[in-house]
């Protein structure tokens, strides 16, 4: 099997009992998808600044409080294809307080249009939703 690895930046940010995350479909399966904040890291970037550098270009967020986590594998089949990522993951905040009373927020992720919004942890861990990589929740600990 050939194809390519994707690197790529997640930002996890709670508050409370809560986390902010993205909502998307797969067009094939017609899965509802969650997954926290992030995307591709360019050649010659660093991680963090591809972190802070998403979050503006996708929600005109900056963000305070980096800490890096972990580097999570992760295998998926996406819209039919398969995929393989590495994900660098860090814990952050928002620098301005307003998206912490956010109810949602449509935004673009390359041609995929989302919606992000806070939901409860809780809601993943009784698999009643779907957050990818499965893994991440390993993160959300307080």
């Amino acid at each position: 099997m050939q194809g390519k690895i994707r690197v790529i930046v997640l930002g996890l940010i709670r508050s409370g009992d809560r986390i902010f995350v993205s909502q998307f479909k797969d067009p094939v399966k017609q899965d509802r998808l969650y997954r926290a904040l992030g995307g591709g890291v360019e050649f010659g970037e660093h991680s963090i600044d591809a972190l802070q550098r998403e979050f503006k270009e996708e929600i005109q967020a900056e963000l305070t409080n980096i800490k890096y986590l972990a580097c999570l594998e992760n295998f998926f089949i996406f819209n039919g294809q398969a995929g393989h990522e590495l994900i660098q993951l860090y814990q952050c905040d928002f620098v301005d307080s307003k998206f912490y009373e956010l109810a949602s927020l449509d935004f673009v992720d390359g041609n995929l249009k989302c919606t992000a919004f806070w939901m409860p942890v809780d809601r993943f861990r009784s698999e009643e939703l779907r957050l990818v990589p499965e893994s991440f929740l390993d993160y959300c600990e307080d």
